[in-house]
């Protein structure tokens, strides 16, 4: 291990880990839906713990958590994940509100969760699609608006990726 303040030098160390969350880290600037601000942030979070980890010596496995968040502020954290207005939704403030820090505020949700806040976000967000598609008759670019998406392909791709179907295919089985 380095000592503080101390960076070794690792060009030569190949790192799949990283290389990976650099490639996704390079995917994900690219778009510019409101749903991947979230994962931006955490994935920039990720990245430069793995960095830090790996430069100063650190050990690149960190301890399982114990616990997870407190009900009252899961419940405020999930309540400001719902909420209507996508500006609320900022890793920096609900780690803020939980007191916590943005990587600790991440591993705790999971560990309350099952998922990181990105993840139950994608997820809640592909349960309101399926409702809406299901009992309305909204347009599929009526939806990916509401839902906050960029247009109608990028709402198309996002739900195909997490159902393995279009979202007018989906209706036209769901009804």
């Amino acid at each position: 291990m380095a000592a503080p303040g101390i960076l070794l030098e690792r060009t030569a160390h190949p790192d799949p880990v990283t290389s990976r969350l650099l490639l996704t880290a390079a995917d994900a600037l690219e778009s510019n839906e409101v749903l991947d601000t979230l994962f931006r942030q955490q994935l920039t979070d990720l990245l430069a713990t793995r960095l830090l980890a790996a430069h100063t010596g650190s050990p690149t496995t960190i301890p399982p958590v114990m616990g997870g968040l407190a009900p009252k502020t899961l419940l405020r954290a999930i309540e400001r994940l719902r909420s209507d207005s996508d500006a609320d939704v900022s890793l920096a403030t609900l780690a803020s509100e939980a007191g916590l820090s943005r990587f600790h505020f991440c591993r705790a949700f999971k560990e309350s969760t099952g998922l990181s806040p990105h993840a139950w976000l994608r997820q809640y967000r592909l349960e309101q699609a399926m409702t809406m598609l299901r009992d309305t008759d909204s347009s599929v670019a009526s939806v990916a608006a509401a839902l906050g998406y960029a247009s109608q392909t990028a709402f198309a791709a996002a739900f195909r990726r997490l159902t393995g179907d279009a979202p007018s295919d989906w209706r036209r089985r769901a009804r």
